[in-house]
């Protein structure tokens, strides 16, 4: 097994322990030559012989079954049923392909070869390196004053993984919702996904929901246990609407035309639904409108070059219904909460207004937000960096566009980047 599918498989060890069924893969693992019969005997003979020890010496043991070992025992997942966790290890496989040559210390340039007789998770030959780095981090997250490494100032997002990801992408629209297709809005999806897999969470894309199925991806979310998880991300990708509400406006629209509020989406992982996220961040990211209006913003004393081109004709924003230009999204989303703690929300655009996209580079808000989370995650709390991502995008075009957010936060939130 090549070094990025043991990283995979220990980065998700917690989640397989805690939900592998093992007694329904023994004839899968034995017909794939995955193992032998007697390699199974063993692992059914580890510890107690309880579920959980069999599972845990089963990843364990994996990791030296060969360079295929990882996609058979995907497919071994899927023929039992287990297909959750087989879709979560396929996606961020194919996504770990993509991060790894852009990404710092995930491993040695060259890979240490793995004693197939050791058997526990993390023994052998430390990379000296590797470790040292770790142990830096490790004195600045605990240095006085740093919030990161205080857990009265800061949430703990210390788990491996850190949480589920669920990213609902919109794009097309029945003809009798009379609502367009959202064109560059799997750009956003594919950026969004890297992004939250480098943040060490889950991430699960559904494409195409009715509002129904929304609302049934999202319950399945919930009921989920998140109990040895620190975190849990919502994104939704979609056209939007204006609604009635208690607190904040919004819904957004199924495939069907129907519209689910925002108000909903959030009270499915309240304190009360979803009691596993009870004092955990809930964090929701919406890229949709916030209502038909077009800013036009209003004159300040100076603009920088990349914010307005001299001679540039200005018709190219102010036309945004042509095929190759700007396009809008139709309203953006909600949240009331009876328990409002540990939620955050993130708006693409202030209520009332439009959602900037672009066919080829998708919205300026994910756009945005990827980049600003690319430069600053690593040191920058949450709000931070919706702050800085609001007032990169304020700047934008000639029409404008105003992010926004509701914090429900009780600590400062620090994504784990390393």
């Amino acid at each position: 097994m090549d070094e990025a599918d043991r990283l995979l498989l220990r980065r998700h060890r917690r989640l397989l322990v805690e939900e592998l069924r093992v007694d329904q893969l023994w004839d899968a693992l034995l017909s794939r030559e995955l193992f032998k019969p007697h390699m199974i005997e063993d692992i059914q003979r580890a510890g107690c012989g309880s579920r959980r020890d069999q599972a845990r010496q089963l990843i364990t043991d994996l990791e030296s079954r060969g360079s295929q070992a990882l996609p058979l025992f995907i497919s071994c997942l899927e023929e039992t049923g287990q297909c959750m966790l087989a879709s979560i290890l396929q996606t961020n496989r194919q996504t770990e392909k993509f991060l790894i040559p852009k990404t710092k210390d995930l491993r040695p340039e060259t890979p240490r070869p793995v004693d197939p007789g050791c058997r526990g998770f993390g023994d052998g030959e430390k990379n000296e390196a590797e470790e040292e780095r770790r142990r830096e981090r490790g004195r600045e997250n605990g240095a006085p004053g740093n919030p990161r490494g205080n857990a009265d100032l800061a949430y703990v997002m210390s788990s491996e993984p850190c949480g589920h990801c669920l990213i609902i992408n919109n794009v097309n629209f029945s003809d009798e919702s009379r609502l367009s297709t959202r064109i560059g809005s799997d750009v956003d999806c594919g950026k969004l996904q890297l992004r939250f897999s480098s943040l060490h969470f889950m991430v699960e894309v559904k494409r195409d929901l009715t509002a129904k199925e929304m609302g049934l991806a999202l319950l399945e979310l919930a009921r989920r246990d998140h109990s040895a998880l620190d975190c849990c991300v919502v994104v939704i990708l979609s056209h939007g609407c204006q609604a009635s509400h208690l607190q904040f406006p919004g819904a957004v629209y199924g495939t069907d035309g129907y519209p689910v509020s925002l108000e909903k989406i959030v009270n499915i992982f309240n304190g009360t639904s979803c009691p596993s996220l009870g004092g955990k961040p809930k964090l929701f990211f919406i890229q949709a409108c916030g209502g038909e209006q077009k800013d036009h913003g209003f004159e300040v004393a100076s603009t920088s070059p990349e914010e307005e081109s001299p001679g540039s004709n200005p018709e190219s924003d102010a036309t945004p219904f042509q095929e190759d230009a700007w396009t809008f999204d139709q309203v953006d989303a909600v949240s009331s909460l009876p328990t409002p703690s540990d939620i955050f929300v993130s708006y693409s655009t202030f209520p009332g207004f439009v959602s900037w996209r672009e066919p080829k580079r998708g919205s300026w808000y994910v756009e945005t937000l990827d980049d600003i989370f690319e430069q600053w995650a690593h040191s920058e709390d949450l709000q931070s960096l919706l702050l800085r991502v609001a007032n990169a995008v304020s700047g934008k075009g000639i029409y404008k566009q105003m992010p926004g957010f509701f914090n429900f936060l009780r600590k400062k939130l620090f994504f784990k980047t390393s």
